[in-house]
């Protein structure tokens, strides 16, 4: 699996007994779309998304070293105050695809403390904020055994650990855009981890809007790992690839020019053909609920009726994010409330923007 070396740690003898670090991470949301991935944790086409601000998880990582070092992980997983026994296997998996990259992992017992601020299996990208809480508290410790590692080395690294334990998470790391899947136009741009978007972006997207409609905060249908793993054999996922590509040079462009009328058919057709891709795969799935197809038709008519750069995406399930210009903040959040809201699963819906991705608290 060493195909990156350059992420490896050095073995160092002298190592801290105990400590404590707490981090918080973002969810993020794909404005074009990762849909289909290939061993390991590897994508098929490029993504680019906004970093989140207020849907974020904040995990705080307590470790101390073992008297003896055994030949498994050592830890213990509190969600939300509480065991969660059925998030263990999904951490233990992950350690074992970082470990040859933190050799450290095995000498320490673990408490992994974490909390969302948002609905979990919501639609919202969970799994994004909490492996990258998880990877940037990780490499923290890591940075307190090697202080060497420099701000830059310490980010890329958190953004390529936490893509082996869940790939969108790598785009949780930086923001507020970042890029994930190597692209001919967009230099620095990796398979193995997200970058920021590394061209100066126009005015219009500063302090970008999201607020995103709770439809359905039930359990996904279907899991992203299914859903991805649909695409092998899909008999468009190749055109969609192609698709992809093309939607991030032409989305490159749109946030350089600060053009939303393009903006607005580039996001929402990703968002329509993400889940076109769900309806056309064997087994197919619809993900969208009722609701959400009549707060789609909603927002149409409100943007014809207003001339409102208002627009929507969706990630694999039922909520819509609805992203708009700060500009636009107080007469978008009164249509929300005054005609979306019915739409949504007791009335819930968060307000949310771009932000800057993990932090050490």
């Amino acid at each position: 699996m060493t195909d990156y070396p350059q992420f490896i740690s050095p073995i160092v003898s002298e190592l801290p007994e105990e400590g404590v670090l707490s981090c918080s991470a973002p969810s993020n949301i794909a404005l074009v779309k990762y849909w289909g991935k290939r061993p390991i944790q590897l994508p098929e086409n490029t993504s680019i998304s906004f970093t989140l601000d207020n849907c974020k998880t904040t995990t705080i990582l307590k470790y101390k070293r073992r008297n003896v070092v055994g030949e498994d992980f050592d830890f213990d997983l509190l969600f939300e105050g509480k065991p969660k026994p059925d998030f263990k296997p999904k951490i233990q998996n992950f350690l074992y695809r970082i470990q040859e990259y933190l050799p450290f992992l095995k000498q320490y017992t673990f408490m992994i403390e974490t909390s969302n601020t948002f609905p979990h299996s919501s639609g919202i990208a969970s799994s994004a904020s909490g492996m990258s809480a998880l990877a940037y508290c990780l490499v923290q410790l890591e940075k307190k055994i090697n202080p060497d590692i420099s701000d830059s080395e310490l980010l890329q690294k958190s953004s390529f650990l936490a893509r082996l334990g869940s790939g969108s998470a790598c785009r949780s790391i930086e923001g507020p855009i970042t890029v994930w899947g190597k692209h001919p136009y967009i230099d620095g741009s990796s398979d193995a981890f997200a970058i920021p978007f590394p061209f100066l972006v126009h005015q219009n997207f500063n302090n970008y809007q999201d607020t995103i409609l709770l439809i359905d905060k039930g359990e996904k249908q279907v899991s992203s790992t299914v859903g991805h793993d649909l695409m092998h054999d899909h008999p468009f996922a190749a055109k969609r690839f192609e698709q992809a590509t093309d939607n991030s040079t032409k989305l490159k462009e749109v946030l350089i020019s600060g053009d939303l009328d393009a903006f607005i058919q580039i996001v929402e057709s990703e968002a329509l053909t993400l889940h076109a891709m769900m309806m056309t795969s064997l087994p197919y799935f619809i993900l969208m609920k009722p609701n959400t197809l009549l707060v789609l038709q909603k927002i149409w008519e409100y943007r014809a009726a207003t001339g409102s750069k208002i627009c929507f995406t969706l990630d694999a399930g039922a909520n819509v994010h609805i992203l708009y210009p700060y500009t636009e903040k107080k007469e978008v959040l009164g249509f929300i409330t005054n005609e979306l809201v019915a739409y949504c699963q007791n009335g819930q819906y968060i307000c949310d923007k771009i932000g800057f991705g993990a932090k050490l608290l």
